[in-house]
């Protein structure tokens, strides 16, 4: 019986059995034809959770030992055996070569004065690049920096003088530094000091809010031209819309006075015909008083008839003409409110999601026009990743759409402090996201977002007391030289569909 053979006579006939069936002679199928051999029941699961931790616990100290590591995470998603073998021998080798590799030590400037010169001069060239970003008014500092260069020029330099005013001016940038970087940061808080003076002193035109916490937003350290850019893109927009709307509601208000003044002038009238009434209805009533024939009496009642029945006649005139200007009021004062809905809604979704503060689908579309034109103009790639939440519907079932909000805007910080300055992130819908990565190819994407999966690992999303580990699926597709923005958003929706389907926490190329 099987049973009673020998672990040596199992594995000769594993690898017998590799041969009859005509098998690659991998980990993995060794392991099930020694299995079978031996009669040991077939582990039901891949033991993924705890490779993603050895993983977790590798350090890479270099980029061929990250490549390493992102082909790992591969080999885990896929559950290959062979890969993880691979991708390990691979890191170790690498990192036993780091351990041994011999630092040549670099040879004496004394020892090669040309290429001494070529360094100081680039040296130099640095320093003169650096110089506009100090922008120091110090005249000594200005003096010192021109010796310097000087200095660092001069093809018979003394090295060990160059090395003591090196040394010198390191010390004095150092406080330059220090002051440019105090001068940034006190404008920073003046301006957002600005700012929200401007949205306190600011009673009445609430639809400034959105404007002023893009601004404040937008000068939020750390700060990119690319940020002022979208932000200076945003409020120009905005601006546009709010002038119309504004000068439409201008015009109502103003529409509004006329009405107003209309309305006081007919009962100034209204004022000045009844008091001529009732003045002929005094002298009628005098002169009834004062009558002592029948037929004298007939005149003086046919004139109050007659000022009765155009008073009468005038009252309902006027009746009329202010029901109209009542209903011009009230179109009017409705006009205004929706005119101030329309204010208040294009300060707040103009370009930008109003949860998570990325882009929305508007903004993306824009800026896709932007990349793809810069892609053909400079003849370089450009990759987009789709990302999808894994199991974001069971999150908002079991915790709720508050906590479902929170966890996308904990998914949106993780991602932005990752990316770089240059990339592009926006929520294309729902728990969807979408990621432009200018000059990078698709197989650089692929691993840049099989990288930032890592990342989130280490991230864990805090709902109350309870640790949640947020994952997403992601598909990649690198746009073809004449392809639209939408047909390649449409393959890597696709590549995405796939990375669920294999099991979700996975990055897929379209």
């Amino acid at each position: 019986m099987t049973q009673h053979k020998k672990p040596s006579d199992i594995a000769r006939e594993a690898l017998r059995q590799l041969a009859i069936r005509k098998l690659q002679p991998t980990p993995l199928n060794y392991q099930e034809c020694y299995n079978e051999i031996a009669d040991i029941t077939k582990p039901s699961v891949f033991p993924e959770a705890h490779w993603r931790q050895i993983a977790l616990a590798l350090n890479a100290h270099s980029p061929e030992q990250n490549t390493q590591l992102d082909q790992l995470d591969l080999a885990i998603g896929r559950g290959s055996w062979q890969g993880i073998e691979t991708a390990l021998v691979e890191f170790c080798k690498l990192h036993a070569a780091s351990q041994d590799a011999v630092v040549t030590p670099a040879p004496a400037l004394t020892e090669a004065p040309f290429e001494a010169n070529q360094f100081l001069a680039k040296l130099a060239q640095m320093i003169e690049n650096m110089l506009p970003a100090l922008e120091s008014d110090d005249a000594g500092f200005s003096s010192q920096v021109k010796g310097l260069l000087q200095t660092l020029r001069d093809p018979t330099v003394d090295l060990h003088r160059a090395q003591a005013d090196l040394a010198d001016f390191s010390y004095r940038l150092t406080y330059a530094a220090e002051e440019q970087a105090e001068i940034k940061h006190t404008l920073l808080k003046l301006l957002h000091l600005f700012i929200e003076n401007i949205s306190k002193l600011t009673l009445v035109d609430s639809w400034l809010d959105g404007q002023i916490f893009a601004l404040l937003n937008a000068v939020n350290p750390p700060l990119t031209l690319r940020r002022l850019d979208e932000v200076e893109q945003r409020i120009r927009e905005l601006m546009h819309q709010q002038e119309a709307a504004k000068g439409r509601s201008l015009q109502a208000q103003e529409e509004m006075r006329l009405m107003l003044s209309a309305f006081i002038e007919r009962l100034s009238k209204m004022n000045d015909s009844s008091t001529v009434f009732q003045e002929k209805l005094e002298t009628s009533a005098r002169e009834i008083e004062n009558v002592h024939a029948i037929e004298d009496l007939a005149p003086l009642l046919s004139d109050v008839i007659g000022a009765t029945r155009a008073m009468a006649d005038e009252t309902a005139s006027s009746r009329e003409q202010l029901h109209s200007l009542q209903e011009k009021v009230l179109a009017t004062e409705a006009e205004i409110a929706k005119l101030h809905v329309e204010l208040q809604n294009a300060s707040t979704s103009a370009r930008h999601d109003p949860l998570t503060n990325v882009l929305n689908r508007k903004g993306l579309d824009e800026s896709l026009v932007r990349e793809i034109a810069t892609m053909r103009r400079k003849d370089t790639p450009l990759s987009l990743a789709l990302l999808d939440i894994d199991n974001f519907k069971k999150l908002n079932d079991e915790l709720g759409h508050e906590t479902g909000d929170v966890a996308l805007i904990h998914l949106v910080t993780v991602v932005r402090d990752y990316l770089r300055p240059q990339d592009t992130l926006a929520r294309y819908g729902g728990e969807e996201f979408v990621i432009l990565m200018p000059e990078t190819l698709l197989k650089d994407a692929v691993n840049a977002m099989t990288r930032l999966q890592r990342e989130l690992t280490k991230n864990f999303f805090l709902a109350g007391k309870e640790r949640i580990l947020i994952t997403f699926s992601a598909g990649v597709a690198q746009l073809a030289p004449e392809e639209s923005g939408a047909d390649a958003i449409k393959r890597a929706d696709q590549a995405m569909y796939l990375a669920k389907r294999a099991g979700k926490n996975r990055v897929m190329a379209g």
